[in-house]
């Protein structure tokens, strides 16, 4: 009975307290160490919080506030983006009702992927609970399958959390890998085809999708000269793109189709992100030229090759970074990405320890993916005017023994309780067997 008393006590101060730094106007962080992410990387100080904004930070700030919290030295970074990712989609691969990852059909740009998202989703709160305030939920299925929009992970509704509603095209570009083993030791012979007939079924579907691209170019100049031209929505959703306002998220791997896809860039300029990049490394220099940044999904795949080193998927980061290419880490969309999304530090952390400067991988899951989203003026770092989404940690951010212990979405504090410490409030009280 103590127990739950004292249990209620706690929960109802909690929200009292959450409750009073809500509602303030102002909130004075002091004896904090700032991450900011920007040309001072780190500021020991204060930090004000205003209108939903960063109001300034400084080593000291005497400014008036309608609440003040002590951080007694804790780290302050800005919060994490989980780009690429399928969180809020998918909930339990097993049960089909649970699943709204893929659209039906090739060509379907006018698919907006955040609509399905599920503001009630339990992985939420676990991605929070972890430092992640954003994400960039992603459509799958198809060629071109559709746009993502970017949300922050609290809200009662999606309206509640849209950030902004388009940030990108996703185009899922054909594998180039070619597949040698003989006919006769095929498991469907009726499937085998020869190395000449793969490529040129290859060359077919890279074919296929620049006459989409410049269909949808002459599309969007018909209706500059022609304005009772009959809508196209396939088309029509295209008009961000041709107009330069939104890149091309080309998801690409294994090194052949990312030869592809750069020769592509070479010959039909556009805004291209590359996504998965397993294989990136080998084309480094290439991706530099043509400042194409990489969202690297793979840094801890297996080797796929027989002969490839141990760690070659964690010093690919590294090698990226000095050739001159921007590297953002993202945990995927493969079939465990989203409960797997609260390990995005850690993706960091690893290329860290195989050569990647430590700096660069926290602006690679903070602003980066804010600058690649359109959203660098607004998120990914702690500046003056800067929205106040952060979090703060009992330790360095890339160290796997640091906890996150505050966070703010826009000013506001988010609590980050999930069903992991509501399930272990309920074991931790289990009954006792009682000693014989």
């Amino acid at each position: 009975m103590r127990l739950c008393i004292h249990a209620s006590i706690l929960l109802t101060v909690f929200f009292l307290q959450g409750a009073s730094l809500t509602h303030a106007g102002t909130l004075l962080l002091k004896n904090g160490i700032f991450h900011t992410m920007s040309h001072q990387p780190v500021v020991k100080g204060d930090l004000l919080i205003q209108n939903q904004k960063i109001a300034m930070i400084a080593d000291r700030i005497t400014s008036p506030a309608d609440a003040v919290m002590d951080l007694e030295e804790a780290h302050v970074y800005p919060g994490m983006i989980a780009m690429t990712t399928t969180l809020g989609l998918l909930e339990i691969n097993s049960v089909r009702a649970t699943l709204d990852t893929t659209e039906v059909g090739q060509w379907t740009p006018e698919v907006l992927s955040w609509r399905a998202v599920n503001p009630s989703s339990e992985l939420l709160p676990v991605a929070r609970a972890n430092g992640i305030t954003h994400a960039q939920p992603i459509p799958l299925g198809g060629t071109l399958s559709g746009q993502s929009g970017l949300l922050q992970l609290d809200g009662w509704t999606l309206e509640d959390m849209l950030v902004k509603p388009s940030v990108g095209y996703h185009l899922f570009w054909p594998s180039a890998a070619i597949q040698h083993t003989p006919k006769a030791l095929m498991a469907q012979p009726s499937n085998w085809k020869n190395p000449k007939d793969q490529k040129t079924a290859h060359r077919k579907k890279v074919e296929a999708i620049t006459e989409f691209l410049a269909s949808s170019k002459a599309y969007v100049q018909g209706l500059r000269s022609n304005e009772t031209l009959s809508p196209i929505p396939s088309w029509e959703a295209m008009i961000a793109w041709v107009e330069g306002q939104e890149p091309l998220f080309i998801h690409a791997s294994e090194h052949r189709q990312i030869q592809s896809v750069l020769d592509w860039v070479e010959t039909n300029a556009s805004k291209v992100v590359l996504v998965g990049g397993r294989d990136a490394w080998k084309s480094a220099h290439r991706l530099a030229d043509l400042k194409v940044p990489v969202v690297y999904e793979h840094t801890f795949t297996l080797p796929q090759d027989d002969t490839a080193s141990y760690d070659v998927q964690f010093t690919a980061p590294s090698i990226l970074y000095r050739a001159g290419v921007k590297v953002i880490f993202s945990e995927g969309s493969n079939r465990f990405a989203a409960s797997a999304v609260r390990n995005l530090p850690y993706a960091a952390a690893q290329a860290a320890a195989f050569g990647l400067p430590e700096d660069e991988a926290m602006k690679g899951i903070t602003r980066y993916p804010a600058e690649v989203l359109g959203m660098g003026h607004r998120i990914g770092s702690l500046k003056t005017g800067m929205e106040a989404s952060l979090v703060t940690l009992n330790g360095p951010l890339l160290d796997i023994r640091s906890q996150v212990t505050h966070m703010w979405i826009k000013g506001q504090p988010v609590s980050l309780e999930s069903r992991h410490t509501r399930l272990y409030e309920k074991y931790r009280k289990r009954p006792k067997v009682p000693e014989r």
